[in-house]
C-alpha cells in the first residue's frame, strides 16, 4: 500500500481505520481496489480519464440513476456513491486523476463463466430488470459520456482511417484474417443506427457493459443480486446491452463458438422480464444486435492493437490482435447459425 493511495483512500474511510487496500477485479479499463477498514469496506477506483475524459460526468450520472434506481421496487442491489471528505462526489489528487469511493456489495462474487442453465436464465433477468428498472428514466436527465460508443459506423470509420496509413505492426496471418474480415462486413455495420434514425428502433437508458463478470452472484447459488460497473449508464438501444451480454454469455472461448442454447436460455428469461417495454420492432433487430456487438469488439480490439494498445488493458503486444481475431471468428459462427438464431427469436415473439 503505497502512502498516495492510502492518502486517497481516507477520503472516502469516514474517519475510519485503513486496514488494507488490494487490487479488485480485472476490468481492462478503471483501477479498482477493495479497501478494509475498522468498519464498513468500500470500493476504491480511478477513473481512467484516457476512456472517460469527463469523469465529473460519469459521476454526474451515477447520482441521477442513483437517486431513480432508490424510487423503484427493485430486486437487485446497487452500489452507493460515497462522498469524499468534502462531501462531493469524486476526488481529484494532486496528479489530476479522478477518484470515487462506491459501496462495496456483500457477501457477493463475480463468475468468469456460467456453469448451469439457471446461472444463464438470471442473468437474462437481471439485464430485463435493470431495463425495466430504468424504462421510465427520461434519457435526456442523463449525459452522454461516451460519445459514439456502440456506434458501429463511426469505429469503422476510425479503422478505414488507420488501416490507411503506413503501420507499424506485422503483416502476420492473424492481421490479414482480421483486415479481410472487417472487409467481407462493410455493408451490414448500419443496421441498428439505420433502424434508430428512421425511427422503427428508440433510444432508452442501457447499462453500457453488461458483461458476464458485471453482475455479482450471491455466494454459492444461482441467484444474481447485484449489477455493477455503472460507468458506461447512458442513452442507447437495449440491444446494444442485449448483444454484448449474449457475445459475452454465450462465447465458447475453446472454440469461439456461439453456444445457441444458452442464447435461448437468456432471451427467454431476458424477454419474460422485459415484455412490458419489449416492442415488435425491437424482437425485428435482435439477430442484427447478436451478430453486430461482437463484430464491433473485434474491430475495437484491431483498431486499439493497429494505433499502439493506448485503451485495453494488454498482457503482451498481440494481446488487442488476439482479442480482435476471437470476436471475428464467433461473428463467423453467428452467421453460420443465422437461421437457427432467427427461430429461436421468433418463438419467442408474442
Amino acid at each position: 500500500m503505497t502512502a498516495q493511495l492510502h492518502a486517497i483512500a481516507e477520503q472516502f474511510a469516514q474517519q475510519q481505520t485503513i486496514l488494507s487496500i488490494e487490487s479488485l477485479g480485472n476490468g481492462l479499463i478503471n483501477d479498482t481496489f477493495l479497501v478494509s477498514t475498522s468498519g464498513q469496506s468500500f470500493v476504491l477506483q480511478r477513473i481512467n480519464q484516457q476512456v472517460f475524459p469527463a469523469p465529473e460526468q460519469v459521476m454526474e450520472n451515477l447520482q441521477q440513476l442513483s437517486q431513480h434506481l432508490a424510487k423503484q421496487a427493485s430486486k437487485l442491489q446497487f452500489p452507493a456513491v460515497l462522498l469524499s471528505n468534502a462531501q462531493q462526489a469524486f476526488y481529484r489528487d494532486n496528479q489530476q486523476q479522478v477518484w470515487r469511493g462506491l459501496e462495496l456489495i456483500s457477501p457477493a462474487e463475480s463468475r468468469e463463466q456460467l456453469s448451469n442453465d439457471d446461472e444463464a436464465a438470471q442473468v437474462g433477468f437481471a439485464l430485463a430488470h435493470f431495463h425495466r428498472l430504468c424504462s421510465n428514466l427520461a434519457t435526456e436527465h442523463l449525459l452522454d459520456t461516451l460519445p459514439g460508443f456502440h456506434i458501429t459506423p463511426q469505429y469503422f470509420q476510425q479503422y478505414q482511417a488507420v488501416i490507411n496509413q503506413p503501420l507499424s505492426v506485422e503483416n502476420d496471418p492473424e492481421f490479414r484474417f482480421c483486415r479481410d474480415f472487417i472487409a467481407s462486413q462493410a455493408d451490414q455495420l448500419s443496421i441498428l443506427e439505420d433502424a434508430k434514425q428512421r425511427g422503427e428502433l428508440v433510444e432508452r437508458v442501457i447499462h453500457g457493459d453488461p458483461k458476464l463478470n458485471n453482475f455479482l452472484f450471491q455466494p454459492n447459488s444461482q441467484t444474481i443480486i447485484s449489477l455493477i460497473d455503472l460507468d458506461t449508464v447512458k442513452p442507447g438501444l437495449v440491444h446494444y446491452d442485449i448483444g454484448d451480454c449474449l457475445r459475452s454469455c454465450c462465447h465458447l472461448t475453446d472454440s469461439n463458438q456461439f453456444d445457441l442454447a444458452r442464447c435461448q436460455i437468456i432471451l427467454t428469461s431476458y424477454l419474460q422480464e422485459a415484455g412490458s417495454f419489449f416492442s415488435n420492432a425491437d424482437y425485428d433487430y435482435l439477430y442484427a444486435a447478436i451478430w453486430l456487438i461482437p463484430f464491433e469488439l473485434g474491430l475495437r480490439f484491431f483498431n486499439d492493437y493497429l494505433q499502439g494498445n493506448r485503451y485495453f488493458k494488454i498482457q503482451h503486444p498481440q494481446h488487442n490482435l488476439q482479442r480482435a481475431k476471437a470476436q471475428f471468428e464467433l461473428c463467423a459462427d453467428i452467421e453460420r447459425q443465422e437461421i437457427q438464431i432467427k427461430a429461436v427469436i421468433k418463438a419467442l415473439m408474442p
